[in-house]
């Protein structure tokens, strides 16, 4: 709003030039978020409770989580929320990555949002089920890679693949790269949703992925830099920075209230919307498996439900106490706060890693 309404006034007062960079917006973006989430978010939880969007602990899991039964739930409306409100006062709607990402999130945030009615509501643990959920997940990848495939930022680049440390593309593929990006975006967002089960782990963990793609998209879609760090330059990566930017200051508002003992849960609203935002800007900005190292976090969670179902499956044998992975270290005796800052460690670990990638070769 403020990009294109006031920019133009830059005429008369020069200062309003400002608006224009990015980086300026970036910031402004950012506090806007966090701000919101800061005064607003009092206000959420209590309403939250009013409507009784509480959160079912399961049995089998460690006992500890007994006690966090009837916490709101549905803390994901606070988080999209700001960022939406902040996007709007910030960001370049003119851009079609931007769009395709407020899309994303109002999508991708409304099936959770569905999913955590029916079990706080309706009272059916499971929620959507399974297939229908993923089949949903589906629709909204398809729509997405459909318009990013049909409408490039850099037709040269669109269905290339590139590999950290490797300053090249190394195959093209074709509209095979299609099927890829849907499977990276709600891979992203299941991944995501399997994290969420410790107080501040996902979010937490978001919030290190999210600036370690704003600086990526911003070096991405900054031509001069591109072409020194000889990474693709994809011309409307840029503005997608003001919009990670926003969902950065959401995350360190929502951790305010999310960090043990926890006061509200993000539920499916925020997860699977996280995810799925996480994964867009990755195939956006052609950095697909870059995502895999700096979302490390999120694969190791997830890959611990795939060994888990399918050991016991296959041998009826568990290799873990528990999935996904956390709940094996919390079963193993480590205290949830300790479980939660250590791989928050390691995730930025993962980030400096991914980093480290530019400009090696």
């Amino acid at each position: 709003m403020f990009y294109h309404f006031i920019l133009p006034l830059h005429e008369y007062l020069s200062f309003l030039r400002l608006f224009q960079y990015i980086t300026f917006r970036s910031a402004y973006a950012a506090l806007t978020s966090l701000a919101i989430v800061l005064l607003f978010g009092g206000v959420v939880i209590r309403w939250l409770t009013y409507l009784r969007f509480k959160e079912e602990i399961r049995t089998l899991g460690p006992q500890s989580h007994q006690k966090k039964a009837g916490t709101p739930t549905m803390g994901g409306v606070l988080i999209l929320g700001s960022v939406l409100i902040s996007v709007l006062l910030w960001g370049n709607f003119n851009n079609l990555y931007v769009v395709l990402l407020v899309i994303v999130t109002v999508l991708a945030g409304a099936l959770g949002f569905a999913d955590d009615y029916i079990k706080s509501i309706l009272k059916k643990k499971d929620g959507i089920p399974a297939r229908l959920k993923f089949f949903m997940q589906c629709v909204i990848a398809c729509v997405v890679v459909g318009v990013i495939y049909l409408f490039p930022s850099n037709s040269k680049e669109a269905t290339t693949l590139y590999v950290p440390f490797i300053n090249k593309a190394i195959i093209d593929l074709s509209w095979w790269w299609i099927i890829f990006a849907i499977l990276v975006i709600v891979g992203s967002s299941n991944a995501v949703n399997l994290t969420d089960g410790l107080d501040g782990l996902a979010i937490g963990t978001v919030t290190i992925v999210v600036g370690v793609l704003a600086v990526m998209s911003y070096v991405t879609g900054h031509q001069p830099i591109a072409q020194y760090l000889r990474i693709p330059y994809i011309p409307q990566a840029a503005e997608l920075t003001v919009f990670l930017s926003a969902l950065g200051g959401a995350g360190l508002g929502f951790l305010w209230f999310n960090s043990n003992p926890a006061s509200v849960f993000m539920g499916d609203t925020g997860s699977l919307a996280l995810g799925g935002i996480i994964g867009t800007v990755a195939i956006m900005i052609k950095k697909e498996i870059f995502l895999f190292i700096v979302g490390g976090i999120f694969v190791i969670e997830a890959l611990s439900v795939i060994i888990q179902v399918g050991s016991y499956k296959l041998r009826k044998k568990r290799v873990f106490k528990m999935a996904p992975i956390h709940h094996h270290f919390e079963l193993s005796g480590v205290p949830e706060q300790k479980v939660v800052v250590r791989m928050w460690i390691v995730g930025i670990i993962l980030a400096i890693l991914g980093l480290s990638s530019l400009k090696i070769l």
